[in-house]
Parts: C-alpha cells; structure tokens; sequence
C-alpha cells in the first residue's frame, strides 16, 4: 500500500487529492485499487483557497479548526492554526471490522430500539451507557456468535463498535456484560409488543395466521444439582440426548417475523404447552380469530377442542395413524394435482377436514431409505444365519443391534426365533419378507396427513397454507447456525433466558434485514449481505506533524462495486468518514512503552 495523489485544475488553479492505494496484479496487468480517500491537503500560496477541517487536539480536550498542509509546502502566514503533515512516515494502524457492526447499528435504528430501550435502560449513576452495551451484545450475537468472554478479550476491540458508539473499552468489560444480562428479560413482552407494531409500519405485516413449532438447545455442562431449574435431559432434537438442554417454543408470521418465545424446562412435552400460548398470545395481542399452524404432536384433543369453542382455526399435521379411520374414505377418492409433483383428497369427520398429501419428491426420498435399510437389514439377516456355534443369547444382541439399525424397515419381515435352549439352526432361525405390510407402506411414502376446522374446502389453499411452516423451522435454523444459540454454556437460570433473549433480539435484525433485501436483493440471504458488509475495514491512518504531534485519521475502507449497488438497492446511505484528532507524539510513544 502507498499514498497516490491525483492533481486536478479547477478555476485555474491546482488542487491535490489524496488517497491510500494498493497494486492488484490481473491478467491484464497491474492496477491500483483505492482503499481509503483522504481528500485535499492544501497547497495553495493563498489564504482564501485554504480548508479547515474540524479536529480533536486531544492535549488540550478541545475541537480546533486546522488546516493541513504536506510537508514540501509553506502555509501562508494568514492561515490561522496550520498543521504540516510528513506524508513519507504516514503509517497504518488498528485494522477492525466497520462495516457489519455499522449495518447492524441501522437495522437497530430502522426498528426504533433506541425509543424502547432509552428509558427501560438508562446510564448508571457510574455513567455506563447500559444501551449501548445492549447493542454491542446483539451486534456481536449477530455477525461473529459467541460467549461473553471471547467478547471480552478478543472481538471488542477488533470492531469499530467504539467508534460508532463513542464508548470506549468499559462497554465490553466482563462483568458489565454480564450485568447488562441480568437486566433483559422483564422487558420481553413489552419489546415483542413494540416491534409488532414496528413491522407493521415497515412491511405490513400483519398476525391473524400464526406459526407455532418447538425445539430445544443443549448445554455444555455437567447435570445439574438444582430439581427446579431449567437445565434438564430430555427429547433432544439436537441428538444430544448426553446433555441437558432447555426446550424453546417459537410462534413466528408467515414473513419470520417472531411474535413470541418462551424457554421452558429441558423434559417439557411438546403437548403441555399449546393451552399457555394461546393465553398469552390473547392476552398480549388481544382476541382475534387467529389461523394456528403446527407440526403433528403439538396439539391434543383437549386443545383443539378449546381452540373450537374460543373461535380460533387450526391447520395441524396429524399422525399417519389416523389414516387407519379414514382409509376407506380417503382412498376413494381420486387424487387432485395442486402443484408440480404434489397431490390431494380431501375427507371430512365430524368438524373436521382432513387433507391427504402426496409429495413425489418426498415418496422418492421415503422409498430410497426404505430401500437402503431393507437391503441391509436383508443382508445381515443372511450373514447372521450363516455364523456358526451361534447361541440364542448372541443371536438375540445381534438382531437388537440390526433392529436398532433398521428402524422402520424392521417391522417389514416376520422372523422366527429359537425358543429358549434350542439351537440356532435353519428351521428355528427364519425369516421372510411380509409382503402386505411392504404395500402398506409403499403406498403411504410420501404422504402426510393435514387436519383443520376451516370451512374452506379448496385442497390447494390449505395445502399452501401449511407449507409455510416450514418459516419457523427457518427460523430455529437460523438461530442454531448463524446466531450460534447452542451449546449454551450459563448455568443460571436468568443468565440462560438473557443469552436466548440477546440471541432472539439479534434474529430480530436479521429478519428485518430478510425482508429489507427480499424485495431489492432477493438473491442473497441475510448471512450473505452481512458477510459483504463485513468487508469494509476502518483504520486509522496516522500522520505524524512537523512540530511533533501526530495527526490520526480513522477511515473506513471504500465499498467494492458490489457492495456499493447493494447499498443502493437497499437504500442505505454511508455516513461521513469520522473526524480526525490530534495528540501529542510523546505520550502516545510513551503509552505504547
């Protein structure tokens, strides 16, 4: 890298602009690529062509105007607070990651967090700015994930989060971190009110179809002592069943915008939970005649049917075992195309409607497995028999082990087994493929049944309708994967719904990020454009004086072509370059010592 200066006529006169560049090496030669612009240093003889820039002296805790000058040229003696700069000891320094800490602070800002959490978090008597250490929480949750500590000690300072909040290394001191957690979670519903009405405003978005679904989140830690706390084993749908976990339910809009979560004990049935949802939900958002949407084992009998007598609809999935009663009705029927590769009928019991659904993707995927497992399970059946001096007792490990290898492919052949002391031989070790059962499950691959109270009977609506569940399984990936939510490695219980509520808050930015780029960029996913933005570095350029002080321009790097028509599709503008400051060379040697 080396400084270039590209001169310009303008009025007769000559004017110098300055800028930082480096060589880039192509096929068709060598290019210069520029990093960080400078502007015009003065080189006129004449007072009234000089600029002044506003800058911080530091030594005297004041902001002067001055006007610069390089070194090889005299400052005319009418110039008020001249400063000459040596442009050959210019220098490089703190290189940190500006522009995605930047971009996160605007997608705070487009959803007004600042008037929320102004007066739920004010300074304290000590002057911590509490919000901005909330925001340096969610900025770190949402571009670089990780615990309180690595914070602490590594991210903090390899951000430009100081710079763009004005704070200084107390922001991410460890313990204030830790007490800026303590202070969250009073404040969530009043928050998911807020951003309601907030994304309303921004995109319509709109809360009478909602999606419900659960999952949970292990810890990296021994089983805990405490029998009242939220850190238990249970269903990991992690497959961590070695770990204790937390289980976390999520209703979420069509869009992905979250309405509401709860964090609830790790051993927590999914069937227990629906009836307090659907309180809060009336009890925060008010009565409305809401469509729920939810995966097969969430809802009981008991709920749907309270679900009918309070006037709300459901579409849920239902498990294949209820086919057994509609068989007849339902296999009458001749299948109805809604779409390329999927197909429906439709059947009605009691006030019910039940939609059956044949994906073809989904029977190939099905019948491939189903496949794969039979054959093996066939084979080492075969090889099993074939063993010699087998006893019953290591007959019986060996086939548990194939059968826990097999799963569902299992229940597709009979086998006889020995009775007790007899030998394993051909005719008391036998097994054949049952061939009513193989067309059973034949023609339900690629099935799933749908269960709803709608009135409307079009198969193709309803169908479409659910599919979109699949918008908050999105969104428990998204938290798993970019904002990094698991393994969870607090042990108290308030520290552990804070971590979940910082990790929610930070998701909260990203699908507001989703639906900005939706319309405008629709080909890059939020981690994409976050990774794009974090591109831009700031530096702080130091330019040392000829009368031994240093001059320090922190400058963000300049956006590449690509990231420059993403800032316009997305209607985002860059702020100003921040302004420079000037201290004394001396103490800042003698700081580095």
């Amino acid at each position: 890298m080396y400084l270039r200066c590209h001169k310009r006529l303008k009025d007769g006169k000559e004017h110098r602009y300055w800028s930082v560049v480096e060589s880039v090496r192509t096929r068709r030669g060598v290019h210069q690529r520029q990093l960080l612009y400078l502007g015009e240093l003065n080189d006129s003889q004449q007072a009234q062509w000089c600029s002044a820039l506003d800058v911080l002296d530091e030594s005297h805790d004041c902001v002067k105007q001055m006007s610069l000058f390089p070194d090889d040229r005299m400052p005319p003696p009418e110039v008020a607070n001249p400063v000459q700069i040596r442009l050959s000891q210019m220098t490089l320094r703190h290189p940190r990651q500006w522009g995605g800490c930047w971009l996160a602070m605007e997608l705070w800002n487009q959803l007004e967090l600042d008037s929320f959490w102004g007066p739920r978090l004010p300074d304290s008597r000590k002057g911590t700015g509490w919000i901005n250490v909330l925001k340096t929480l969610v900025a770190y949750r949402l571009l670089d994930p990780g615990s309180e500590w690595r914070l602490h000690r590594d991210w903090f300072r390899n951000s430009a989060m100081a710079d763009l909040l004005g704070e200084d290394d107390s922001v991410a001191a460890k313990d204030t971190l830790y007490r800026c957690l303590d202070k969250l979670c009073e404040h969530k519903a009043g928050l998911f009110s807020s951003l309601k009405q907030r994304w309303a405003d921004l995109f319509g978005a709109s809360y009478d179809v909602l999606l419900y679904d659960l999952t949970s989140t292990y810890f990296e830690c021994d089983p805990p002592e405490d029998a009242d706390g939220l850190k238990r084993f249970g269903y990991s749908r992690d497959k961590r069943s070695d770990c204790v976990q937390v289980v976390i339910a999520l209703i979420v809009t069509p869009e992905g915008f979250p309405v509401a979560y709860e964090v609830m004990p790790g051993n927590t049935s999914d069937k227990t939970t629906l009836p307090d949802f659907l309180r809060k939900i009336e009890k925060q958002y008010g009565r409305m005649n809401r469509l729920w949407i939810m995966d097969r084992g969430i809802p009981t009998e008991d709920a749907l049917e309270q679900m009918r007598a309070e006037g709300a609809s459901y579409l849920v999935g239902t498990p294949r075992g209820r086919l057994t009663k509609l068989e007849d009705q339902l296999f009458a029927e001749p299948w109805k195309k809604v779409q390329e590769q999927i197909e429906v009928k439709l059947a009605r019991a009691g006030e019910d409607l039940y939609v059956l659904t044949r994906s073809g993707g989904r029977r190939d995927k099905e019948q491939s497995m189903r496949r794969r497992k039979l054959k093996k399970l066939w084979n080492r059946l075969h090889q099993i028999r074939g063993m010699k001096n087998l006893k019953r007792d290591a007959l019986l490990l060996k086939l548990g082990a194939a059968r826990q290898d097999a799963g569902k492919a299992w229940g597709l052949i009979d086998i006889q087994l020995p009775e007790p002391r007899q030998p394993v031989t051909s005719d008391t070790f036998a097994f054949r493929l049952n061939r009513q059962k193989l067309r059973k499950a034949r023609r339900g691959e690629g099935t799933y049944l749908l269960r709803t109270n709608l009135t409307a009977g079009n198969p193709e609506e309803l169908w479409k309708q659910y599919i979109v569940l699949t918008e908050v399984e999105q969104a428990f990936k998204e938290l798993k994967h970019d904002l990094n939510i698991r393994p969870v490695y607090h042990q108290k219980d308030v520290r552990i719904e804070s971590h979940i509520f910082v990790s929610f808050l930070s998701y909260c930015l990203q699908v507001t990020l989703k639906q900005r780029a939706k319309v405008k960029a629709p080909g890059l996913t939020p981690r994409a454009i976050l990774e794009k933005f974090k591109a831009m570095q700031m530096i702080d350029v130091h330019l040392p004086t000829t009368d031994g002080r240093n001059l320090i321009l922190p400058r963000y790097t300049q956006p590449e072509k690509d990231l420059q028509l993403l800032l316009h599709q997305l209607n985002l503008t860059l702020p100003d370059q921040p302004p420079p400051r000037l201290e004394e060379l001396k103490k800042k040697c003698s700081a580095d010592l």
